[in-house]
């Protein structure tokens, strides 16, 4: 059975090497001076809808996700006004690099659903959208993810919902209708 010989800088700086000798060649492992693991530490939210939000038939519509599940850096305002540079239910992340974004959107209709839709929006422009059929006579579901830049300064996403049909339409609350998320994936 072979060994695992560790060595660093017990101090806290530098790198610690983790090397596991082989008698064909030896592997050397060099993990990054960090506090957290493997160096995951970038930001990561998750926040849902908690009551249903009446929406206008075809409009695009600012979801209002008030509800964190998890905000690991306080990217995440969930609230309605500007706190913090953060825009009203929007994520703006202080670490630069590459995040993964979902997004789901439930839309109910008070007579007949059409479609429904959900939208990652990057600094007030759609980044993405995908539409959904009505799967009822009263409800549809969309779902949208995608891999995002953000610049970990100024870059900030936001959720919006686009339902149409008949009747009174609503962005359907709690997590397993409307819920969005992100979470850096790769640094810049």
């Amino acid at each position: 059975m072979s060994q695992v010989a560790i060595s660093g800088n017990a101090s806290g700086t530098g790198t610690l090497t983790v090397t596991a000798p082989n008698t064909n060649s030896n592997y050397t492992l060099t993990l990054p001076q960090t506090t957290s693991t493997l160096g995951f530490d970038g930001p990561a939210f998750s926040a849902f809808l908690s009551t249903n939000q009446t929406v206008t038939g075809a409009t695009i519509t600012k979801i209002q996700l008030d509800t964190e599940n998890f905000d690991t850096a306080s990217c995440f305002n969930n609230t309605g006004s500007t706190v913090g540079g953060i825009p009203a239910y929007s994520f703006l992340p202080n670490v630069a690099g590459y995040y993964q974004v979902n997004l789901l959107v439930g839309g109910t209709a008070g007579t007949t659903m059409t479609y429904a839709g959900g939208l990652i929006v990057k600094n007030g422009t759609a980044y993405t959208r995908v539409l959904v059929p009505g799967f009822s006579a009263a409800n549809a579901d969309s779902s949208n993810s995608v891999v995002i830049y953000m610049n970990g300064t100024t870059d900030y996403l936001e959720f919006s919902a686009q339902i149409n049909g008949t009747g009174t339409l609503q962005v359907a609350s709690t997590q397993l209708r409307t819920t969005a998320s992100a979470a850096l994936i790769r640094g810049a």
